[in-house]
């Protein structure tokens, strides 16, 4: 009597799992069975991860080698020293200049791409062929990198800071048209079926129903770019384009460590000090808007 029982309650269970794994087959077979091409997938990257390693010649000695390097440069660029104060006169120089590039370069994109923006967005292009282009031509402007806009405006406008501006403009124009269309598209519907409901235009239902929603959005979006800009314009500098990059590349081209730690803190600082004050309006235009 006692073994039975047991025995009956187990074939019951059994009986009832197997019914289960019938009716819901789907999630009870193996794991490989329904991730063929995901595991195919993987299995590629992991192959190519290891023929990367193999073929840039990436060993565990020459990583140890190389933070010791980085160890042993990092103490000789201590402690920052600007030089002398003619030095440091010409940094802050420098460095204005570097943030005149970012906001001229960050403000241009913005505005050309604003009303580009409302062209590459499903619900408020002109047509589907206009949609198409406007996306295209913003990857197309995004898949060029900074370094190479620099190199294409110094070759059309010559070295200094008006080449700088130009390629901010040209890599940020393709960044903005992708987040104002995707923005514009993630907008509430129900703010312009209430304008059209009223007898409004379509123009009017972009302003009262569309905008209203996107301006903190792309406030946000702007400010980022423009913390993100002031880097970006340091690094352009070294190609010739202007700023603060040309002096850094002139001290790491004749070991001038001390002065070049000097200068990486300097827009160390200035980078921090944009983004607090960046945060403060973002926050406050916000907080306005919220009540």
């Amino acid at each position: 009597m006692s073994t039975s029982k047991p025995a009956t309650t187990a074939s019951r269970l059994s009986g009832k799992q197997w019914a289960l794994k019938s009716r819901y087959a789907e999630h009870f077979q193996p794991f490989y069975r329904g991730h063929g091409v995901g595991l195919a997938l993987l299995a590629l990257a992991l192959i190519l991860f290891g023929y990367g390693i193999y073929s840039l010649d990436m060993t565990i000695a020459r990583l140890v080698a190389g933070f010791g390097e980085l160890g042993a440069m990092a103490l000789r660029m201590l402690p920052p020293s600007p030089g002398s104060w003619a030095l440091t006169g010409s940094y802050v120089h420098a460095m204005v200049e570097t943030l005149a590039i970012a906001l001229l370069g960050t403000l241009m994109a913005a505005i050309v791409a604003f009303p580009l923006g409302f062209l590459a967005a499903r619900n408020t292009t002109i047509n589907r062929l206009v949609q198409f282009m406007a996306r295209r031509s913003f990857d197309t402007l995004r898949g060029v990198d900074i370094l190479i806009w620099a190199l294409v405006w110094i070759n059309v406008v010559g070295l200094g800071p008006f080449a700088g501006v130009l390629a901010l403009f040209m890599s940020d124009l393709g960044s903005f048209g992708k987040l104002f269309s995707e923005a514009i598209e993630a907008a509430d519907d129900k703010p312009v079926e209430g304008v059209m409901s009223t007898g409004g235009s379509s123009l009017a239902a972009m302003r009262f129903g569309i905008l209203p929603q996107l301006l903190p959005v792309l406030l946000s979006q702007v400010l980022y770019a423009f913390e993100s800009n002031t880097r970006s314009a340091s690094i352009i500098g070294i190609v010739g384009a202007g700023g603060i990059g040309l002096i850094l590349s002139e001290q790491i081209r004749t070991l001038e460590l001390q002065q070049m730690s000097f200068v990486i803190l300097l827009i160390l600082a200035t980078v921090s000090a944009i983004d607090f004050f960046c945060s403060r309006i973002r926050f406050a235009v916000i907080g306005v808007r919220a009540r």
